[in-house]
């Protein structure tokens, strides 16, 4: 490799200010679920002390965490742990809520425990909600570090700054993306493959809704895509497998896609090679 190749990569790590292991705060994550969830817990806690101590651990960590980005920050890194620390209750509320909805809708769900610990929905959300507590306070980089991980693991693509009310339920989950202003309201379930996109994705639509709102007690089936900042899906609503929609349907909506299925029977697999393109 050329020296003066070597040379030019030294000056720009030298230049960079941003500290992030993604390692430590992935691990900061996952230590913070299993904290919140005693079925995620790889060991038990051998008492109250001891978990308290993890608290303590888990709160430093964050603020190693957030130093790295604290020049691009708007607040103090103790400032932003007291806040996040303080949301936790909250926090946890949400997602036992979400977990026990997930359990309701699924036939499959026999308990909670097994929704906590081996429902892919259930974790893309548990990441988002605390994602997004660190979004709205405006961390930055952090947040979004934290969904690719979540979406790596899962295949769900949840921006942190999407607005995801409680209960939410994501049946199998595999596919679904819920861009950075979708507004989702309370009991909604997607099924695997809905997209939640922008008609555009023009750079000027930066501080603009781009992204469609979801109001309570929707269902949106599997594949189906819904675009655009100003469509909103009124409460009660169903939407088919498939459909493709850009404009506003109002409360109690029912829409399908309706595909057109041939079928053809012989005893001569060349007298059915009969293909419409």
């Amino acid at each position: 490799m050329e020296e003066s190749f070597l040379q030019r990569l030294w000056g720009l790590h030298q230049q960079n200010q941003l500290r992030i292991p993604t390692g430590l705060l992935c691990q900061f994550l996952n230590r913070l679920l299993q904290m919140l969830f005693p079925p995620l817990a790889e060991q038990p806690f051998r008492d109250a002390q001891a978990l308290a101590q993890e608290a303590t651990f888990l709160e430093q960590e964050l603020e190693s965490l957030l130093e790295g980005v604290q020049h691009i920050s708007a607040f103090p890194a103790v400032e932003t742990v007291d806040r996040f620390m303080q949301q936790l209750p909250y926090l946890h509320e949400q997602l036992l809520s979400d977990a026990h909805f997930i359990l309701q809708e699924d036939p499959a769900a026999r308990h909670v425990e097994e929704v906590m610990r081996s429902y892919p929905g259930f974790y893309a959300i548990a990441v988002y909600r605390i994602a997004n507590v660190l979004y709205q306070d405006g961390v930055p980089l952090l947040p979004r570090i934290l969904s690719e991980y979540a979406h790596s693991r899962t295949g769900i693509d949840i921006h942190p700054g999407a607005r995801i009310d409680f209960p939410f339920c994501m049946d199998h989950g595999t596919g679904i993306v819920i861009g950075e202003t979708t507004v989702i309201g309370k009991n909604v379930k997607l099924y695997q493959g809905v997209t939640l996109g922008a008609l555009s994705v023009a750079k000027y639509m930066t501080d603009l809704k781009r992204h469609p709102t979801l109001e309570d007690n929707v269902i949106i089936y599997a594949g189906a895509t819904i675009l655009g900042g100003s469509t909103v899906i009124g409460a009660h609503s169903i939407i088919g497998g498939n459909v493709w929609l850009t404009e506003s349907v109002p409360p109690y909506s029912r829409l399908y896609h309706r595909a057109q299925i041939k079928v053809s029977r012989s005893e001569s697999p060349e007298n059915i090679l009969d293909f419409s393109i």
